[in-house]
């Protein structure tokens, strides 16, 4: 379960950027993901999954702009694999398992990035407008994310 937990959350971070590093750094802070005695335990601060949660929000509404540029550019890519790198990494150190949920993050922030940007452009060709597919998505990343981090304990 940890495994797919990792993937997820990466998947996760391929949608929101800043989702499941605020959804993580909760869980680890409430010690659902015991991370303390890793390199990763600045993901269980005090005060880590607060920025966190403010950051996420911020790209929460940001992402409804149109200004805002494509997933797919190689800046906000990066960001999305650097974000999967680290929940995925968080996740699996938590069950002594880094490396791999590292890897797994990454593969499922590549998945999210670019699946999640087909079915948005899909959704808002059906609507005709982009707003309901970025709420759709916001949704459903929020409902991944919570099964995920809901699974670790």
């Amino acid at each position: 379960m940890i495994f797919l937990c990792a993937f997820l959350v990466g998947l996760v971070s391929g949608l929101r950027t800043l989702l499941a590093p605020a959804a993580v750094s909760w869980a680890a802070r409430l010690g659902t993901l015991s991370v303390a005695s890793t390199p990763l335990a600045f993901m269980g601060f005090k005060y880590t999954p607060i920025i966190l949660t403010v950051l996420a929000v911020v790209e929460l509404i940001t992402d409804q702009l149109p200004s805002t540029p494509s997933r797919k550019v190689p800046m906000q890519f990066g960001a999305r694999i650097v974000s999967g790198a680290l929940v995925g990494a968080t996740v699996g150190a938590s069950n002594s398992a880094l490396v791999v949920g590292l890897i797994l993050g990454i593969v499922g922030a590549v998945v999210g990035t670019l699946g999640g940007a087909a079915a948005r452009s899909k959704m808002a060709a059906a609507f005709g407008k982009d707003t309901p597919a970025a709420l759709i998505e916001d949704v459903v990343a929020i409902l991944i994310v919570i099964f995920a981090v809901t699974r670790l304990s």
